[in-house]
């Protein structure tokens, strides 16, 4: 497999969800009549279940997102009682959270609730490198030593049993609010809320850890001041709804029901009023553009994807590398200067993580590109020595991203000893796609597995090193039974084919009235056919690519994000089929629409007659002839500028020709290009007169070298040419 192939990742399959029944075609065209909104928009809103115009509009305006009693969590009544009666007598409290974005938020959150409170509180996040994941009987001590009476957990602690039973001894009360999948056992704590506790009568599953923590704060505020659920419910999203925002979408949970709500409030938060410290980091990357850009160019719109590409990944790099205290301090800063400082370690820090994600991605992927049976494995499965703990899991994303299957990473970094031992722990981070759960896969390899929890799309684990290779065979064991037919195959959902007439800017504007957008309510996906590439340009230091395409009689910018120019593997003329979401580029006060490509591929056009130029070149080469294919007879003027193009380019010292290359320097029009066939019959002439060698390397790839000649050739003695003019006459 070529590099630039391989950077592309598999081939993935397409599929339109379109429905185009004649019920669903009268019932998207009512949509857009009622609401006055784009075709385009109806169609969206029909794949996402609005069937009415009545549905459409509670779409928009979350008339039927509710946000249920905070009471009617399990163990909600004994939490809030338990917190009120530490507050009222002055003990020590401590929330004990995760390294993660939803674990920082979730602490800072109810850190500053407290506090309001005029609580005795502290926080307590365990590191990363030295504690890892959970509670642990070290930190319960700790915190007992120094006076600590009431731990509350946040995003941790729905497995630690021993932990509580450890703090009881030392008198101490644990409440856990957690979100993750509940063992056999529930810890005997003074409260353990969690919407997934099997006896839990919560209707709302997908909470974040986060958002129990924002339940936990409504019924804090209810129990502490006596306010109606309203008032509650409003005072706490007033000052909390950005934080419950951000850890939400950051730790990808389907953004439906309760958390769209709240992750609406809490984007038009942050656009109106940010806190001190995301008006800091959102300047800090603002002053990233150059002073003659920003005089222009219009505020960043504040979006879910922007927040789960652009500002959580800046939060959570502190946790991986350094100190998740360091985003918690970033957070409680309370004067502009102050954030500024924590703004700035932050993007830093994240500068680092990129540096380390990207080396460790190249050798992940040469490993993949070397070693993995894709035909086999389901899953790819890596380990080694010299990865970062801290950042795999965001190389796993990028892993299952490319290649469209689960991956999971293992990093025996920190072992023991100068050598290898096979009782060294390794800590892994997996990602999952659709319809393969991947917390049920570690936990059928449990009897495997040190440590593991997690979700149904990301999870965390520890293993042995011995155990290493069994735990590759059992988990795609588990896999081949679970993923079988089209669930081996990378699929990617596209709401709606899009022509170039459906292409404006006044679509993205109402598609931008649908945020938030996540997993439950997807951000939009489009397919367009027969694009001609126009233009192509390295952008971003070279890691980024933009495409110009023409697309009927217009040109639109694609933006490949993460994708070389040469991974891209494209040439000016060629037409593909696109895969993309569509963006706004602001820039000199001109708003234009762009598209943000995933996927690309050639036409089925493209395909077929490639396909069959290949074979009617072959044929013509073994005294057949073709079947199917007009012949074409090249004008003397053809080879000349062949000739032409070669003795240029073998003058550079460059004798590797790719076809495709090739045809696109010689095509001057994308409706009529040179074509597999013309070139190959031309460069075969060259060849049997002794005007070049050749030598073909792959479908796509010739050796050419000039050969010296007395005198003018004459191509007229070409058998080849000979043949190809009855055949073209025929």
């Amino acid at each position: 497999m070529s590099s630039a192939t391989f950077e592309i990742g598999r081939e993935k399959k397409w599929r339109v969800l379109d429905d185009l029944s004649p019920e669903a075609v009268e019932g998207k065209r009512a949509l857009t009549e009622s609401l006055g909104i784009h075709p385009v928009v109806s169609r969206l809103l029909w794949n996402r279940g609005c069937r009415t115009p009545e549905d459409a509009r509670a779409y928009f305006t979350l008339e039927n997102e509710m946000l249920g009693d905070p009471f009617a969590l399990a163990d909600m009544k004994k939490a809030t009682q338990r917190i009120a009666r530490a507050v009222a007598n002055r003990e020590k409290i401590t929330v004990y959270g995760d390294y993660d974005v939803d674990g920082v938020t979730s602490v800072t959150a109810l850190l500053l609730y407290l506090r309001s409170k005029g609580a005795d509180v502290s926080y307590y996040i365990p590191s990363r490198f030295g504690e890892g994941y959970g509670v642990s009987n070290a930190s319960v001590e700790q915190l007992a030593a120094e006076g600590t009476k009431l731990i509350v957990t946040v995003d941790t602690g729905i497995t630690a049993n021993r932990e509580v039973e450890q703090a009881k001894e030392l008198g101490v009360d644990i409440v856990v609010t957690d979100h993750h999948k509940c063992g056999e056992e529930i810890p005997a704590a003074a409260a353990v809320v969690n919407p997934k506790r099997p006896d839990c009568p919560y209707p709302f599953k997908d909470l974040a850890g986060v958002g129990v923590v924002f339940k936990l704060l409504c019924a804090l505020e209810e129990e502490l001041t006596g306010a109606d659920r309203i008032t509650a419910v409003n005072t706490v999203a007033v000052s909390y709804a950005d934080l419950i925002a951000i850890g939400t979408i950051a730790d990808v949970m389907p953004i439906v029901g309760e958390n769209r709500l709240i992750v609406k409030l809490g984007l038009e938060m942050i656009k109106r009023r940010p806190r001190p410290a995301l008006a800091a980091l959102l300047e800090s990357l603002s002053n990233k553009v150059d002073q003659k850009d920003r005089q222009s160019k219009k505020k960043q719109p504040i979006t879910s994807s922007y927040i789960g590409y652009t500002l959580a990944p800046r939060i959570n790099a502190v946790g991986r590398l350094r100190s998740a205290d360091l985003a918690v301090e970033f957070f409680l800063a309370d004067t502009q200067a102050r954030a500024r400082e924590f703004a700035e370690i932050l993007c830093e820090v994240n500068r680092e993580r990129q540096d380390e994600e990207n080396r460790i991605t190249r050798e992940a992927f040469a490993v993949i590109e070397a070693e993995h049976d894709f035909e086999n494995d389901p899953v790819i499965v890596l380990q080694s020595d010299d990865w970062h703990h801290g950042v795999i899991g965001i190389v796993s994303s990028r892993i299952t991203d490319r290649f469209g299957l689960p991956s999971i990473l293992v990093s025996f970094e920190g072992k023991e000893g100068p050598y290898p031992s096979p009782d060294d722990v390794g800590k892994g981070s997996g990602r999952s796609v659709k319809g393969f759960n991947l917390f049920d896969a570690l936990s059928s390899c449990g009897d495997l597995l040190t440590k593991f929890g997690g979700h149904d799309h990301a999870a965390g684990l520890s293993i042995k090193r011995c155990d290493f290779p069994a735990f590759c065979e059992r988990i795609n064991a588990y896999a081949r039974e679970k993923l079988i037919g089209e669930g081996l195959t990378p699929t990617l959902d596209a709401d709606c084919e899009l022509t170039a007439d459906d292409l404006t800017l006044s679509l993205e504007e109402q598609i931008e009235k649908m945020e938030p957008f996540g997993i439950g309510n997807p951000t939009p996906y489009f397919v367009s056919r027969g694009l001609v590439v126009r233009q192509i340009l390295p952008i971003g230091g070279g890691k980024h690519t933009k495409l110009l395409v023409g697309l009927g009689d217009r040109s639109f910018e694609a933006l490949f994000y993460r994708t070389t120019e040469s991974a891209l593997d494209l040439y000016v003329g060629e037409t593909i089929d696109l895969y993309y979401s569509l963006g706004i580029n602001e820039y000199g006060g001109r708003r234009t629409l762009q598209l943000v490509a995933k996927d690309k591929r050639a036409t089925s056009d493209t395909v077929d007659r490639t396909d069959k130029e290949r074979q009617a070149l072959a044929d013509i080469l073994a005294g057949k002839d073709p079947v199917g294919v007009s012949v074409p007879l090249p004008e003397r003027g053809e080879f000349a500028t062949v000739y032409r193009m070669i003795r240029e380019t073998v003058a550079m010292g460059e004798h590797f020709f790719s076809v495709r290359g090739m045809i696109s320097r010689l095509t001057y029009d994308p409706a009529n290009p040179f074509g597999h066939l013309k070139l190959g019959l031309i460069l075969r002439v060259f060849e049997e007169t002794g005007l070049i060698t050749l030598k073909t390397e792959g479908e796509d790839l010739y050796v050419i070298d000039l050969c010296k000649t007395d005198g003018k050739v004459d191509l007229e003695k070409s058998e080849i040419l000979a043949r190809v003019k009855r055949l073209a006459s025929v």
